[in-house]
């Protein structure tokens, strides 16, 4: 939600300060402009050209630009920028935000400012914990100010990452879910996500090519918006990383049933995206199978449909969700799909597109409803997730 966002970056004297570049091209990434305003000890440690390079944009230190009276006026960008990010803020600079102390461009920038201020400490542990650096921090909270520390975890839980700057996708997450509109908050959301595999032995499985990167998408769209998510995955090698997401990790068809309907009754919605075998070895053997013979021959049997358990299972006021990935008469069986299970919609896939459906970072779909359906150009993951969210919230 960052594009066509207008971001100040305040950069200040710190060893740190060599991370607003990557800052910077994250904030770009997305869609974002930036504007740096860098104090006179944060060139020391970065020059201007390299940060302008980054945002098409003539860095902004000094109060006059030329010796000829041209000057820069802090109050229009404070009423040009949608959102200020001080990163990394060092102790001096946090206490002349506290007190006012408007010695700099960076300083007069923030006390102009209209829009939201984000602050990402920088210093060393003694620093941080002085009581000074802590009465200042605590100020800028009463303000209003938002203060980005390390997130929860084993560094923010030892004294050693208290001060040190949060790292920079973890900052522009924070700017990118402060501008996600919270069309979600208070519901709890089911999400299954990912292949399962079927043992045929210790060593061997029946599965599919799924990755789980649109389960992900899901997942994190979900959590952006304000929803509780229950994220049930098959073996993948990525998971969702959000403090609004509990995950529950299975293998195989029978553990994702299992897990699935102990947690629906409980949600609102259920988006059923995991990639879940059809079928399972009727006999699953205790020790690795040797080459006998010149045919193995396997007896399978049919998995628990979890879709359909669920849509009997859908009360008053809950949705579900489905998807299909077919490779021949696509809308024909997403239809038939969509009636059967009693789902609100289904997300429709082909193998027949280019660069959708399994492994890709891309996916082309149509959302098919009671109501008609919509065609989606191909887009990259994060994107359909969005498409398909709205849809969702469209449902109330």
């Amino acid at each position: 939600m960052l594009r066509g966002k207008k971001i100040v970056l305040g950069i200040t004297g710190s060893i740190a300060a060599y991370k607003a570049c990557l800052i910077i091209r994250q904030l770009v990434k997305c869609g974002a402009e930036v504007q740096v305003v860098i104090t006179p000890a944060g060139k020391e440690f970065i020059t201007p050209i390299t940060l302008s390079a980054l945002t098409s944009k003539p860095v902004i230190s000094d109060f006059f630009s030329q010796r000829d009276g041209t000057w820069h006026s802090h109050v229009d960008l404070g009423l040009w920028a949608d959102a200020m990010l001080i990163a990394p803020a060092t102790a001096s600079t946090i206490g002349k935000m506290a007190n006012g102390i408007a010695d700099n461009m960076l300083i007069t920038t923030y006390l102009s400012m209209k829009a939201p201020v984000f602050v990402a400490p920088a210093m060393d542990l003694d620093m941080f914990a002085h009581a000074s650096t802590q009465d200042n921090l605590s100020i800028l909270r009463k303000r209003g100010n938002y203060i980005i520390e390390p997130a929860s975890g084993e560094l923010a839980s030892h004294l050693v990452g208290k001060g040190r700057m949060e790292e920079p996708e973890r900052i522009v997450q924070v700017l990118d879910e402060f501008f996600y509109p919270k069309d979600m908050e208070g519901q709890k959301i089911l999400i299954t996500s990912g292949p399962t595999y079927e043992k045929i032995d210790p060593v061997r499985f029946i599965g599919n090519y799924s990755s789980g990167k649109m389960g992900m998408a899901l997942a994190e769209e979900c959590a952006k918006r304000g929803a509780s998510v229950e994220f049930v995955s098959g073996p993948v090698h990525t998971l969702p990383k959000h403090d609004n997401i509990h995950i529950t990790q299975v293998e195989s068809a029978q553990q994702m049933y299992e897990a699935a309907t102990r947690l629906y009754p409980s949600c609102q919605t259920g988006i059923l995206c995991a990639a879940v075998a059809d079928f399972t070895p009727r006999q699953k053997a205790d020790q690795k199978i040797k080459r006998e013979g010149d045919e193995l021959c396997l007896q399978l049997t049919p998995t628990q449909d979890i879709a359909a358990a669920l849509g009997r299972m859908k009360q008053t006021g809950q949705h579900l969700i489905g998807f299909a990935l077919e490779t021949n008469d696509e809308e024909i069986h997403a239809k038939e799909k969509l009636q059967k299970k009693n789902l609100d919609f289904i997300v429709l896939n082909s193998l027949n597109d280019k660069q959708a459906g399994f492994m890709f970072d891309t996916n082309k779909v149509t959302i098919i409803s009671q109501r008609g359906e919509t065609e989606y150009e191909l887009k990259a993951k994060t994107e359909v997730a969005r498409d398909i969210v709205d849809e969702l919230v469209k449902l109330g």
